[in-house]
């Protein structure tokens, strides 16, 4: 038995958040907006199947979001959150296509860049 693997990055805002999920092979397969409440985030990972790895940008709501989501943690449920960049000048530095991958292609990685 295969496993679809999903990789989902999150960008993360006060009332929204913005949600790319790629296939293995880098494929965009969907693309939402949810509430930045606890029972949107929960709902939507629930509703994925097969293995699943989190990634979201490092920022002011990181530690809510890694506590509400690492209890979901399993064997097909992996989290990584992802330092932000300064460039000289102070602005972060981000792809400009936000839903690439990271060189390793374990993680979705998702830059607050929309």
């Amino acid at each position: 038995m295969s496993y679809d693997v999903k990789y989902i990055g999150m960008d993360v805002h006060k009332e929204a958040i913005v949600i790319a999920v790629l296939n293995e092979s880098g494929k965009l397969v969907m693309e939402s907006v949810i509430e930045t409440k606890a029972s949107s985030i929960l709902q939507f990972i629930h509703g994925l199947r097969g293995e699943l790895h989190v990634t979201w940008e490092e920022g002011t709501w990181a530690a809510w979001l890694y506590d509400l989501l690492q209890p979901q943690e399993s064997p097909h449920v992996y989290i990584a959150v992802v330092a932000q960049r300064v460039v000289p000048g102070g602005e972060r530095e981000c792809p400009k296509d936000f839903r690439s991958h990271t060189s390793g292609g374990q993680y979705a990685c998702l830059c607050a860049v929309l």
